[in-house]
C-alpha cells in the first residue's frame, strides 16, 4: 500500500515537471512572438490614443476600457480560433485576409492625411458617408467601433507573426501562446494607452497641489503643509505645469505617429502578400534600396535599412489608400441609391 502511494506521489511529481516545462515553453515563445510583433504592437498604442481626444475627461478611461474588452474579444473570441482553424484547414486564405486587413489600414490611414491636407474636402467625405447628426452617446460609441475594427487588423497581424513563430508548435502549444501573446500585449497596449490619456488629468493634480507628500500619505488635508510638502512642491508644480503643457503636443505627435503607423503596417502587409503571390519585384526593389541605404551610412546601417525599407512600405501604403478612398467614396454613393431606390419601390408597391 505504501509502495502504491508513493509511486503515486512519483507519478504526480512527474506530472508537475512536464506542467513546469510547458509553462517555461509558452512563456519563452510567447516573449519570442512578442518581441517579433513589437513595431505592430508600437502602432496599436500609438493609434489608440487618438480615439479619446475631444471627449471630457469623465469618458476617457471609459473608453480606453471599451476599446481594451473589445481588443481582447479580438485577439481571444475570434482570432485565436480562427487562427487555428486556418492553421489546420485553410492555410491558403490566411495571406488574402491579412491583405484585405491591411488594404483597411491604408484606406484609414490615407484618409486621415486626405483630412489634413483637404479639411474642407475631408469633411464633405465624410458628410458623404454619414448624414445623421450625431449625439455625444453615438459619437462615442462610432469612435470605439472605428478603434475596435482598426485594432482588429493589427491584432490580426500580432496573431498572424505570433502563429508563424509557433507554427511548428502542437496546436495545443499555439493556442497557448497565442492566448499568452493576446492577454499580455492587450494589457500592456492599453495599459499604457491609459496613462497617456490621464497624464493630464495629473499633470493639473500636481500644479494645484501644495502637499504633494501628505496627500500621497493621506494625512488630514486641511492641515498646514510639511516641510517636505513645502520643499517638494515647487519642483512637483512645475512638473505638473509641463505635463499640462506638453500633452496636448505628444497627443499631436502620437496621431501623427500612429497615422504614419496605420499606413506602414498596411502597405507592408500588402508588399509581403503581393511577395507571395509572385509579385515579388515591389518588395525586392524596396529591400534593395534599403540594403543600399543601408550600407552608404555603415555606422547606422540597421537603422537606416529598416527606415527607407519602411518608409518604402509607407509611401505604397500612402498611394494604395489614396486610390482606394474615391472607391469607397462612390460605393458608398451607390449603397445609398441602390437603398433609396429599394425605398422608393416599396412605397410606390405599397
Amino acid at each position: 500500500m505504501s509502495i502504491g502511494l508513493i509511486a503515486l506521489l512519483d507519478d504526480i511529481v512527474g506530472l508537475a515537471k512536464v506542467a513546469a516545462a510547458s509553462l517555461d515553453d509558452v512563456g519563452a515563445q510567447a516573449a519570442k512572438a512578442g518581441a517579433k510583433a513589437a513595431g505592430v504592437v508600437i502602432d496599436d498604442a500609438a493609434v489608440t490614443p487618438r480615439y479619446v481626444v475631444g471627449f471630457a475627461a469623465s469618458r476617457e478611461l471609459p473608453i480606453v476600457g471599451k476599446i481594451a474588452w473589445g481588443s481582447l474579444k479580438n485577439k481571444l473570441i475570434y482570432l485565436l480560433p480562427a487562427s487555428l482553424l486556418l492553421s489546420f484547414f485553410a492555410p491558403w486564405a490566411i495571406t488574402p485576409l491579412l491583405m484585405i486587413g491591411g488594404a483597411y489600414l491604408c484606406y484609414e490611414g490615407s484618409e486621415k492625411v486626405f483630412e489634413a491636407l483637404f479639411p474642407h474636402g475631408a469633411h464633405e467625405h465624410e458628410a458623404q458617408l454619414s448624414e445623421a447628426t450625431q449625439s455625444a452617446q453615438s459619437l462615442e460609441d462610432e469612435k470605439v467601433s472605428g478603434a475596435i475594427k482598426t485594432d482588429f487588423i493589427l491584432s490580426a497581424e500580432i496573431m498572424a507573426i505570433t502563429l508563424g513563430t509557433v507554427s511548428e508548435a502542437s496546436t495545443t502549444m499555439q493556442a497557448f501562446v497565442l492566448a499568452a501573446v493576446g492577454i499580455g500585449i492587450t494589457a500592456l497596449v492599453y495599459g499604457g494607452v491609459a496613462l497617456i490619456v490621464k497624464a493630464d488629468d495629473a499633470g493639473v493634480a500636481l500644479a494645484t497641489s501644495e502637499r504633494p507628500v501628505s496627500s500621497l500619505m493621506r494625512r488630514d488635508t486641511q492641515a498646514a503643509p510639511s516641510s517636505a510638502d513645502r520643499v517638494l512642491a515647487p519642483l512637483t508644480r512645475g512638473f505638473g505645469r509641463g505635463l499640462v503643457r506638453a500633452m496636448p503636443v505628444f497627443l499631436r505627435i502620437l496621431g501623427v505617429v500612429g497615422t504614419a503607423a496605420m499606413i506602414w503596417v498596411g502597405g507592408g502587409i500588402i508588399v509581403h502578400g503581393l511577395e507571395v503571390y509572385g509579385f515579388a519585384w515591389l518588395g525586392h526593389t524596396i529591400h534593395d534600396v534599403a540594403v543600399a541605404a543601408g550600407h552608404a551610412v555603415p555606422a547606422l546601417g540597421g537603422f537606416i535599412e529598416w527606415l527607407v525599407s519602411a518608409a518604402g512600405s509607407g509611401i505604397f501604403g500612402l498611394l494604395f489608400g489614396a486610390i482606394l478612398i474615391p472607391l469607397v467614396h462612390y460605393g458608398a454613393v451607390l449603397v445609398r441609391a441602390l437603398r433609396g431606390g429599394k425605398s422608393k419601390a416599396e412605397k410606390h408597391t405599397a
